[in-house]
This record gives structure tokens, C-alpha cells and sequence, in this order.
């Protein structure tokens, strides 16, 4: 059986209170795990206090950690993931520009790193709050551009996790990208 048999195989069995499967799939999902984190990672500045490795170990505890095992696919699993690390991403934005703002105290620094990371923050920010608007108007245009530019899926891939047609998803992702290149005032 393939890994995509095994990885859907190992989930259904998860899913069933098996918590051997768990063991066996971790290895199994480890390098996609990373792929995904890899894509998140993108545009981040260099010296982000929050590697890959632990980006993709938080993701796996929180998975893991849910008590909702209830995936019903090799798919549907790397797009919850891939959620997550993008929750985490967003967390950890949070915190930082919380950090940054020093209680209510106005600071100026000199320092170049400091600008590139209250920055790179608020791009996360505003990245998920137009993503969060986008869900508002359209929940499935906001599923198709998590899958597709966090999770790193393909058209096809997201087609089927979501249960769509691939020609849907194409069209949908054409749309939100559009609509994100607005809100953000950048292309996606």
C-alpha cells in the first residue's frame, strides 16, 4: 500500500481509538508536516523566535491534543494542520506585537530588527484578518485559500478535501486571491 493508503488507513484506525496507528503515522506525515510549515514560513523574517521544527510540533500537539481524531483522510488531516500552524503563526504574531507595544509605553528604537519584526507581525495580522473577512463573505473561497497557499495543496487535493470539483476550486481561488490582493493592497 502507498503512503497515501497508509497515512488514510493509519487516521481511519486513529479514529478508532488505536493508539498505535498514532506512532506509526507520525513518521509517516513528518515530511509533508514540514513542507506545510516550510510554506507558512515563507516572507518570515530571518531569527524568527518560533522555528519550523516547533512549528510543525505545536501543530502536531494541538492535533494531537484536540481529543477530535476524526479525520477522514490524508487530506482532510494536512489541511487541519496546516490550520493550526497558521493559528499558531497568528498566536505567536499576537504576543509579539503585544510584547512590542511595552504595556501602553510609546517606544522608539533604532534598531532595524525591531521594525522587521513588528512588521513581519502585523503582515501576519493583517493576513488573517482578511482571510476572517474573506469567511464572512465566503466561507469556501477562505477554506480554498487556506489549503491551497498555507497547506500548500494542489487543486486537486483541495478539490477533494473540500468535496469540490477541481474547476470550482480553480475558480474560487482565482476570485479570493483577487479579493485578498484588494483588502491587503498587495497580490497574494
Amino acid at each position: 500500500m502507498d503512503s497515501c493508503g497508509n497515512i488514510t488507513r493509519l487516521l481511519r484506525a486513529w479514529n478508532g481509538g488505536d493508539q498505535q496507528a498514532l506512532d506509526e503515522l507520525m513518521p509517516l506525515v513528518y515530511g509533508e508536516m514540514h513542507r506545510i510549515a516550510r510554506r507558512h514560513w515563507r516572507g518570515q523574517r530571518e531569527g524568527h523566535t518560533l522555528q519550523p521544527t516547533a512549528l510543525i510540533h505545536e501543530a502536531f500537539l494541538k492535533l494531537v491534543g484536540s481529543g477530535d481524531a476524526g479525520f477522514a483522510s490524508r487530506n482532510h488531516f494536512f489541511a487541519v494542520a496546516s490550520t493550526a500552524m497558521r493559528q499558531i503563526l497568528v498566536n505567536h504574531a499576537e504576543s509579539s506585537l503585544a510584547r512590542k507595544r511595552g504595556g501602553g509605553v510609546v517606544m522608539v528604537s533604532l534598531d532595524d530588527h525591531d521594525v522587521a519584526v513588528q512588521q513581519e507581525a502585523k503582515d501576519v495580522l493583517a493576513l488573517n484578518e482578511a482571510l476572517k473577512a474573506l469567511q464572512k463573505v465566503d466561507e469556501r473561497k477562505s477554506r480554498v485559500v487556506e489549503l491551497r497557499y498555507f497547506g500548500g495543496l494542489s487543486i486537486e487535493e483541495t478539490a477533494e478535501a473540500l468535496g469540490l470539483s477541481a474547476v470550482t476550486v480553480t475558480r474560487d481561488w482565482q476570485v479570493a486571491r483577487a479579493w485578498l490582493a484588494r483588502e491587503l493592497g498587495k497580490p497574494l
